[in-house]
């Protein structure tokens, strides 16, 4: 089952202009100021295992999100937008810079 347009809509709702996402192989990947923090599928929000979602989130399930993928942090709570902005802000500083874009040559 893929992501609805419902749910992805709601996502971004939820978290504000900070968050984006992008289309990866008819799914998501969800992105806090430039840097991945987790993707969409299914209609679930996974998030990397940082310290700090781990911290933030000690109940949340681990599923990954596609067969053969690595486990992620289930985001079960979309309704709390101050926790979202916490969530993500707290993430940040332990995810890596996004890697240059190679440039074309032509």
């Amino acid at each position: 089952m893929a992501t609805t347009k419902d749910f992805l809509n709601y996502f971004l709702e939820q978290c504000g202009s900070e968050v984006t996402t992008r289309p990866m192989m008819g799914e998501y990947l969800v992105y806090f100021n430039g840097k991945l923090v987790g993707d969409i599928c299914d209609n679930r929000v996974l998030l990397k295992p940082v310290n700090a979602a781990k911290q933030l989130l000690p109940n949340a399930e681990m599923q990954p999100p596609y067969a053969g993928a690595k486990p992620m942090l289930v985001l079960e709570d979309l309704d709390d937008k101050e926790f979202l902005t916490a969530l993500f802000k707290a993430m940040y500083e332990e995810l890596p810079a996004p890697k240059p874009k190679k440039k074309v040559q032509k």
